[in-house]
């Protein structure tokens, strides 16, 4: 287990930093060029799936085949790369946000199951889950998936059935395993039974809707919608950590917080109060008060209670996302995730 930072080496590590008596180290890769292509034609094939699924109200063999083929091995190697984060910044149509939601969640989901040390087998049949996670939405009516607004009573239950139809239309397709159609009908059900639409807790919810649960979560929250715009850096990992021992497997999400908040180390990020400074070091029992760097200035967030890390600059608003109105100013209703 890492052990924390203690308040005398941050002092060292300050002092020294002051000197420029050593070079940042930075372990960590920018994403490869390419890969942002492929996720966007990856996305545009699951969309085609997708519609081809809606038209048809069944999913052929032949479409879960070609989704091992084209869209698969794209998020397998989105997945190696450390930093996720940066890979969801691309801006798409609104009403696109369902496929490249698919999309997130999948590479997400697949590099939490790398860190937990699946199996081959077992991580190929948690991407397959996660990419399919939602596919219940193509029997809910566009009107309700896209609206630009809270849903109505009415329009909230008939959206809760995505999770029953995405197991019907997945449970009897041969050759894949049950883990697929189990994390469609699980993914919202929560570790204390509040979830939906069975209410199962604990034990009773598959490793993997555990695991598709936390990815959908955290690329809503941190992806523009239909009606919301993307939360906070800091608030993302604060919403998420306050439902760590209630909504969510604690051990799933503290590694995906840790791994998060660790490929933040020799990147540049803009605090609450709009300042930029490059993380240079994280506390592993309190990941968003790291140590920072601003010109010659070591800024300790522990010290800072005001002061919280907004986003990493490379997730600064293209003029695309810069110029979108924000249609309701209200934090995301979590029931829409």
């Amino acid at each position: 287990m890492k052990q924390p930072l203690t308040i005398p080496q941050n002092d060292f590590i300050r002092e020294e930093l002051k000197k420029d008596a050593f070079a940042l180290r930075v372990d960590h890769v920018q994403p490869n060029v390419n890969i942002q292509d492929r996720i966007n034609e990856a996305s545009l094939h699951l969309k085609n799936i997708f519609q081809d699924i809606r038209k048809e109200g069944k999913i052929q063999l032949e479409k879960i085949v070609l989704i091992k083929a084209k869209v698969a091995p794209v998020i397998a190697e989105a997945a190696m790369n450390p930093d996720i984060y940066s890979l969801f910044d691309e801006p798409h149509a609104d009403n696109e946000y369902t496929y490249w939601h698919n999309i997130g969640v999948g590479i997400i989901a697949t590099y939490l199951g790398m860190k937990l040390g699946l199996s081959k087998e077992n991580l190929s049949a948690l991407t397959l889950a996660a990419m399919l996670h939602d596919v219940g939405k193509t029997r809910i009516s566009d009107n309700i998936v896209e609206k630009p607004g809270k849903l109505n009573e009415a329009e909230y239950e008939d959206m809760k059935r995505h999770a029953i139809y995405g197991y019907e239309l997945l449970k009897n397709i041969p050759g894949i395993p049950p883990s697929i159609a189990l994390t469609a009908l699980q993914h919202h059900e929560r570790e204390d039974g509040q979830g939906y639409p069975l209410g199962l807790s604990g034990k009773d919810i598959h490793l993997h809707a555990k695991i598709v649960a936390i990815a959908d979560v955290f690329h809503a929250m941190s992806s523009n919608r239909v009606y919301h715009q993307a939360m906070p850096f800091y608030k993302v990992i604060e919403q998420m950590n306050r439902d760590m021992f209630s909504k969510f497997n604690p051990e799933i999400l503290m590694e995906l917080v840790s791994r998060l908040m660790s490929t933040l180390v020799g990147k540049e990020v803009m605090l609450t109060n709009g300042r930029f400074g490059t993380i240079i070091m994280i506390d592993p029992y309190n990941p968003l008060k790291a140590l920072l760097k601003t010109g010659t200035e070591i800024i300790d967030l522990r010290m800072e209670k005001e002061w919280q890390i907004e986003r990493h600059r490379l997730m600064e608003k293209s003029p695309i996302i810069k110029n979108r109105a924000l249609r309701h100013s209200a934090l995301p209703n979590q029931n829409r995730f």
